[in-house]
């Protein structure tokens, strides 16, 4: 077998792990056919607890490929079904950072109404009664050379909110190849999963992991 990518293990216990997603790594096989974080972690755990046949590994949430930052997934069905409900109840919460062209509002809230066409997997905003509820609030942490670091708490997770929901207000993402008609060339997009919120499956206690943003461009522009 192939050497897979080794990736920074946050929190382990016998209910859920907590990783790392790299960057250009997607979370489970697409047509790329690349190598992808589940078979990753799947590996990872064959390998520590010595398991023969298939290992289980509950998937409850995503990042989009290019994105990277902190993941939770589920070792057993119970967990799975009980982080899946959190998320769907919204007491699952994530917090990004994005780096955004222009300089943002203090704070805002932004709804809107999203639909996504799968066939050319792009998001669009629609009305009421076609699209599903997208919402967000964010807060500007710092602005430089027409850009700002914000801090993002996502109500809603729907496929591409945070870069749709931005770009539709001339604030797209940097690097975001996909929603900006004028992306910033050979650069990552600037969306990082800093932190998670959540209640532990089983033991009940409420849980917060964070990571540090990267240290690159854009993110790193903001500690000059």
């Amino acid at each position: 077998m192939e050497k897979l990518p080794k990736i920074n293990i946050i929190y382990e216990d016998n209910h859920i792990i907590v990783v790392e997603k790299p960057i250009n790594i997607p979370v489970q096989k697409d047509n790329s056919k690349d190598i992808d974080l589940l078979t990753i972690i799947k590996q990872y755990r064959k390998e520590k607890e010595n398991k023969q046949g298939n290992v289980y590994l509950g998937l409850v949430h995503r990042l989009d490929r290019p994105v990277g930052g902190i993941m939770v997934f589920a070792k057993t069905s119970k967990a799975a079904s009980r982080l899946s409900k959190e998320i769907q109840e919204n007491k699952f919460h994530k917090t990004y950072y994005a780096v955004v062209k222009g300089i943002t509002k203090d704070k805002e809230e932004l709804k809107d109404y999203l639909i996504k066409d799968h066939k050319t997997n792009i998001t669009h905003i629609t009305n009421k009664k076609e699209g599903k509820l997208a919402l967000l609030n964010y807060e500007t942490i710092k602005t430089k050379n027409n850009l700002s670091l914000v801090k993002i708490n996502l109500i809603t997770g729907r496929s591409h909110q945070i870069r749709v929901q931005f770009s539709s207000r001339n604030h797209p993402l940097v690097g975001d190849q996909k929603y900006d008609k004028n992306p910033t060339p050979n650069t990552n997009i600037a969306l990082f999963a800093q932190s998670i919120t959540f209640t532990h499956p089983t033991t009940k206690e409420q849980l917060t992991f964070t990571l540090d943003l990267p240290n690159k461009y854009p993110f790193n522009i903001f500690n000059q």
